[in-house]
């Protein structure tokens, strides 16, 4: 992994794009922004659009492609949204009907493809500042849950938010919400710390995506915003189509952590 992390996005980009790489990408590519993915057909794209902007916590926009393009010029000119992902979901009518390694046979040219800001970002100053990452400790992904926070509504988009969890000491907690307000564009400061149930999480060890991961003794959860979000959504608002990445399997953009701080 010490190797992946000391390689540039473009050089992960072409090992995923021929397949040499179908596993989560967290450690990947360092000091470089990974991004979550969502495709929506155009007649829904200005509603979802709409949507980030009105819950920038869960759904932080890096780029938007223009209609049937496959380029995301803003983050990474050189790419592929099509085949640049470990793995992709599919979601038809709101249900997970498959799991893929690349999206050909389901491009065309009302395509819209959405980059959003991912927590590895973040994840990687948070062990710069001496703060452990449990997932990246265990070799898993991190733990993922649907809450019961509703998002904003926007035209036919609603649904909860979901959040990612990493366990710490309150010690470590206070520091990470220092460092990750310094990254809005990356899910920001935490939206909850401690008990689970208050926001409608019935058992810690069962997360709806992801894997889950050890809690010590003295630890607390805490919880950030997710880009996994307009998977729910999607499962709640059944589209005819969504694409999303398949959790943890993330997008390698071009642009440096340190562009997204704000200090």
């Amino acid at each position: 992994m010490s190797l992946m992390a000391d390689m540039n996005p473009a050089e992960i980009r072409q090992l995923i794009r021929r397949k040499k790489w179908v596993k989560p990408t967290s450690g990947l590519a360092s000091g470089f922004v990974q991004a979550n993915l969502a495709i929506l057909p155009k007649e829904l794209a200005f509603e979802f659009l709409l949507f980030c902007q009105r819950n920038p916590k869960p759904c932080p926009l890096i780029d938007v492609t223009e209609p049937g393009s496959f380029i995301p010029t803003l983050s990474a000119p050189n790419a592929d949204i099509r085949t640049d992902l470990p793995k992709y979901r599919v979601y038809r009518n709101g249900v997970l009907t498959e799991e893929r390694t690349d999206i050909f046979d389901f491009w065309n040219n009302e395509m819209v493809a959405f980059l959003l800001g991912c927590s590895f970002t973040f994840e990687e100053k948070l062990l710069d500042n001496g703060v452990p990452v449990r997932h990246m400790e265990e070799d898993c992904n991190a733990p993922m849950y649907i809450t019961n926070i509703p998002c904003q509504k926007a035209g036919r988009f609603e649904g909860p938010t979901v959040v990612s969890m990493r366990p710490m000491p309150p010690k470590d907690a206070i520091r990470a919400v220092q460092i990750t307000s310094r990254f809005p564009s990356v899910h920001g400061a935490p939206i909850h710390l401690g008990d689970p149930e208050q926001i409608g999480i019935r058992d810690i060890n069962q997360p709806d995506f992801g894997d889950s991961v050890t809690i010590k003794e003295g630890e607390i959860p805490v919880f950030w915003a997710c880009g996994v979000t307009p998977q729910a959504v999607a499962m709640h608002v059944k589209p005819d189509m969504m694409i999303t990445h398949a959790p943890g399997h993330m997008f390698l953009t071009d642009l440096t952590n340190e562009s997204l701080s704000i200090m």
